[in-house]
């Protein structure tokens, strides 16, 4: 019988720091992985995040994994196996996915992979801004046998013991690691071998957020976009991608009113803005975005 590759989600809300923990284990595991993103907005930005990095890439697309692309998601898995025969892969979800399904899809579907473990990425400072955990949350915590509980400098000692009890609360099993910027050692996050089974999902997914997409040849003011960054209303929670500065292009990383710009080599500016009823802010979002072009 064939060895199967073991296979590892990682899943986690939006703006948890998925993509970051990916950066961190691509630079520091030693093993050839192939990585699996699935995105929710129309410029994949995460993937160009990634690239460069000596994996081989397979977008999924602005779908959900959750549901609509489990047919090509096993095709991109068996592609993945025949054309680079990776040690591990690696597939990082959507904020919004609900990664039930892929679990089951993977365990039931999948013969030439083992799930080896889901890994949850948790915001501990976003957990205590929106203390309330939303229907998706749950089901990315239920599903995981290990939490990193990232961001941990932006809480409390007091607010990170009443999140992990929280978390215990909806997920007895779960290891919860601490983490800052999504550093860990890898070998806690592979090797795991998960054993429980999961059900078949029964929900119909329910999008709670809606995306749209920026992008321009220009060059914006910096001060001018800082104070835009510094402005954004509530119903923008995640906003990420690439913006042109006259000095240089910069990653852009906005999540729940708090944000940070990193020197990044990039083309022009593309942004992604991931919030609650944002076909009623698109034009208002983007007038004021526009002031800030040169």
């Amino acid at each position: 019988m064939a060895v199967r590759t073991p296979l590892t989600v990682i899943t986690g809300p939006l703006g948890s720091g998925k993509t970051t923990l990916l950066r961190h284990i691509l630079e520091t595991f030693p093993k050839k992985i192939a990585i699996l993103m699935n995105e929710f907005g129309e410029i994949a930005i995460d993937a160009k995040i990634i690239q460069g990095k000596n994996v081989q890439m397979a977008d999924l697309g602005g779908g959900c994994v959750c549901c609509s692309l489990l047919g090509e998601f096993e095709a991109a898995v068996n592609e993945i196996i025949d054309n680079v025969d990776p040690d591990y892969i690696v597939v990082e979800t959507t904020g919004v996915a609900e990664p039930d399904a892929l679990v089951f899809d993977i365990q039931e579907s999948l013969q030439r992979v083992r799930l080896d473990g889901v890994i949850t990425v948790i915001d501990a400072d976003a957990m205590i801004k929106y203390p309330s955990v939303g229907h998706t949350t749950r089901i990315q915590i239920e599903a995981a046998d290990t939490i990193l509980l990232n961001k941990v400098d932006l809480v409390s000692k007091s607010e990170l013991q009443a999140i992990e009890k929280k978390l215990h609360s909806i997920n007895e099993i779960a290891s919860i690691l601490h983490t800052i910027r999504g550093q860990v050692d890898p070998d806690l996050l592979f090797g795991i071998g998960r054993e429980r089974v999961q059900a078949p999902p029964h929900h119909v997914h329910q999008p709670e957020f809606e995306s749209f997409s920026y992008s321009s040849p220009a060059t914006f003011n910096r001060q001018c976009f800082e104070e835009f960054a510094d402005s954004l209303e509530p119903d923008v929670y995640r906003a990420k991608g690439f913006i042109r500065f006259p000095e240089s292009v910069y990653l852009f990383n906005f999540v729940a009113g708090r944000w940070e710009l990193e020197s990044f080599t990039q083309e022009a500016t593309e942004l992604v803005f991931i919030g609650k009823n944002l076909s009623l802010k698109k034009a208002e979002i983007i007038d004021r975005l526009k002031l800030c072009e040169r």
